[in-house]
């Protein structure tokens, strides 16, 4: 199991700091990991919130942009959240990882579902839901995909 990191370093700092005694040890950084998920997600947010964006913008029905724009992003948010929010990205995950992303897709369509019903713009609607669907990204992700206790 991963263990909660109340600092963090990047993983080059970390592989040189335990490859050369003689250095002198690098600033830590106060970075819960939720807080690394949260900057991490920001990145992989802007790649997908633009991907679905310009598909929406080409045309496509908005559970199609969502579902190429939610599937486009997994490889690329696997390595990032993995890596540097969970300290590893170990590939016997992904498909837990990939899994995740199912159930957040199905609540993100539903999601826009239920706002654009309500009567409200497709592109707010879809903004509205991210910050619930990262929270229980997050959740998902800690206690199914990189088992955090």
């Amino acid at each position: 199991m991963l263990e909660e990191s109340t600092s963090w370093r990047p993983p080059q700092a970390r592989r040189q700091w335990a490859s050369s005694a003689s250095s002198k040890a690098l600033p830590e950084l106060p970075a819960p990991r939720f807080v690394r998920f949260l900057f991490v997600g920001v990145l992989n947010t802007g790649v997908g919130y633009a991907l679905f964006a310009l598909l929406s913008m080409l045309g496509m029905p908005y559970p199609a942009a969502i579902g190429l724009a939610t599937v486009a992003g997994v490889a690329f948010n696997f390595q990032t959240t993995g890596r540097l929010v969970f300290d590893g990205a170990p590939h016997n995950r992904l498909a837990r990882f990939a899994a995740v992303y199912v159930v957040i897709y199905g609540l993100n369509v539903g999601g826009v579902a239920l706002l654009l019903a309500a009567g409200i713009n497709l592109y707010i609607a879809n903004a509205m839901v991210l910050g619930p669907l990262a929270w229980i990204a997050y959740m998902m992700q800690k206690k199914f995909v990189f088992a955090i206790s």
